[in-house]
């Protein structure tokens, strides 16, 4: 994925668990986003090959988020099988190990791998009481790891943007964000959040983006109206970091 452009750093969320209810989504918003991250509601309902199909035929780029967290060689038959799709990123939990990555890293055609670090939905307490650490602590780790084992990329919480970009061993990894909201849009579950113009500031590649762009306030308008919005935030956050 190379974000050459405002609207190539959207990557859309489609949380559904129909097509029916994805098209129009996909139908109206391919032009104007750069990808859209199909999940384990979506692929579980209908199938994988069927979702990535699906929207392939719109014009669509695909993030397949189906977060493979198993033995190397589990992951790694699940990265040849995605990669088969021609998709174009899918991830694997950084905490599977590092040789798990490397098995996905082995098998990903020309897909990226992205790592996910730490899920942004977890508050400090929780992620501290899950890894034995403080989440940053622990996302720095994940992180090394994750560029060890060749990845193209990973997933954090905007919050962890800045030390991620400050330890030069980590130059050339794409950083992923969800938990992005524009200051029009509610949070919603994310705990970790910034906005479109403070993630883009402090070093995100992508945004993914769900609810603020499928389900807009009212007064945003359509799902396209938002992410143009959205990509004039990010622009003028581009301009204003160069």
């Amino acid at each position: 994925m190379e974000a050459t452009t405002a609207k190539d750093r959207i990557i859309v969320a489609l949380d559904v668990d129909g097509l029916d209810k994805a098209m129009h989504i996909v139908a109206g918003l391919a032009p104007y986003v750069g990808c859209f991250k199909v999940g384990l509601e979506l692929l579980t309902a209908i199938g994988a090959p069927k979702v990535v199909e699906f929207v392939h035929s719109f014009g669509g780029k695909v993030f397949y988020d189906g977060k493979f967290d198993d033995i190397p060689n589990t992951v790694g038959g699940a990265a040849k099988a995605v990669a088969g799709l021609n998709v174009t990123m899918f991830n694997v939990h950084a905490s599977a190990g590092v040789e798990a990555m490397m098995a996905a890293v082995a098998n990903k055609g020309r897909s990226l791998v992205l790592a996910v670090t730490v899920l942004t939905s977890l508050e400090e307490n929780n992620a501290h009481l899950i890894f034995g650490a403080p989440s940053k602590a622990k996302v720095l780790q994940l992180t090394r790891d994750a560029k060890i084992a060749g990845c193209d990329g990973i997933i954090c919480s905007p919050q962890e943007l800045e030390l991620l970009g400050k330890q030069k061993e980590l130059a050339g990894l794409m950083k992923i964000t969800p938990g992005v909201r524009p200051e029009w849009a509610a949070a919603g579950d994310q705990k970790r959040i910034m906005t479109p113009t403070e993630a883009i500031k402090a070093g995100a590649t992508a945004l993914v983006i769900g609810r603020p762009i499928t389900k807009p306030p009212t007064e945003i308008g359509t799902p396209v109206d938002a992410a143009k919005k959205i990509a004039e935030e990010i622009a003028s956050a581009l301009a204003e970091k160069s």
